[in-house]
């Protein structure tokens, strides 16, 4: 980027001095893009990171990692209409180690499974790139030791549980909903049982059950099943849905005297978690440490 700016050049004379106007420009190098890698290309929000990656203003796709579709065409597998001329690779090293000899900006998208995610933020920071994971189901004791390798080695790294940042909203509206409110369920929808509880709704629960707040209190210790789960110590209790079809969707119900307050998210596909993650992926460069959720940027 080019700033010009107006400068006065004064030229001695023996009879006179003469003053000449000249524009000057100052050539300002322009940052790089930020070279990101995708790290689970196979799944469906594998292919959609490419898309909003190739799309992203600062960034570039590097590379794109997965143990099926070696050797295919990064851009042909997400349906673009141009090759990438990136070929899927099953060997993340090799990738990381082209980046780092370029000395650029790296960030490693981790979309793989719970029990690889700490080697690969690992692998990631000892070529000097950062990692952003979104792995549902990581173990607390996965993301402790990563907190304490990332603050070792002054390395960012973000762990979402969720990437959308309407589901941020919810629970941050929730949090601030639980002060006035003594009665509280979390009802959510999905259309694979293996996905419940959500770690949505599970961090929903655990948000609200640290602020000392007690809930439902007329049936807490209840141990009906239609209850549903209690989640925590302070009576938040969790209910699940599985119907084919319907959109995937979290609501936390809150009531008081005469009054029934209700939030809903709902998830029609997996474009909602877009800009969550560009968003995640222009912040994590900037950090030294391990973060845990994204609502720590907005």
């Amino acid at each position: 980027m080019a700033t010009l700016y107006y400068a006065k050049t004064i030229i001695p004379s023996p009879c006179k001095k003469l003053h000449k106007n000249t524009i000057v420009a100052s050539v300002q190098p322009t940052p790089s893009a930020i070279k990101v890698v995708i790290n689970g290309i196979n799944k469906a929000i594998g292919k959609a990171a490419i898309l909003a990656v190739t799309r992203a203003r600062g960034m570039e796709l590097a590379g794109a990692i997965d143990s099926q579709l070696v050797g295919q065409d990064a851009g042909q597998i997400c349906g673009m209409e141009e090759p990438l001329e990136i070929p899927v690779l099953n060997d993340l090293t090799m990738v990381l180690g082209s980046i780092a000899q370029s000395r650029a900006t790296g960030v490693v998208v981790d979309f793989t499974e719970p029990s690889t995610v700490y080697d690969n933020v690992k692998q990631a920071a000892a070529f000097g790139l950062s990692s952003v994971v979104y792995v549902p189901k990581l173990e607390l004791g996965t993301v402790t030791a990563l907190s304490v390798f990332c603050e070792k080695a002054s390395m960012g790294c973000l762990i979402a549980p969720t990437l959308s940042i309407g589901s941020v909203l919810l629970q941050q509206a929730a949090i601030q909903a639980s002060f006035h409110y003594n009665n509280v369920e979390i009802v959510e929808s999905r259309s694979n049982p293996s996905e419940l509880p959500s770690q949505e709704a599970i961090q929903i629960a655990n948000n609200l059950s640290d602020l000392g707040q007690l809930y439902n209190r007329e049936d807490i210790s209840t141990d009906n099943p239609a209850r549903g789960q209690v989640v925590g110590e302070d009576g938040v209790r969790l209910h699940s849905l599985v119907l084919p079809g319907l959109p995937s969707g979290t609501s936390v119900h809150f009531s008081g005297p005469g009054e029934v307050y209700t939030l809903r998210h709902d998830i029609t596909n997996v474009q909602c978690l877009m800009p969550g993650l560009i968003l995640a992926i222009r912040k994590v460069v900037r950090l030294k440490n391990l973060i845990y959720g994204l609502e720590k940027f907005l």
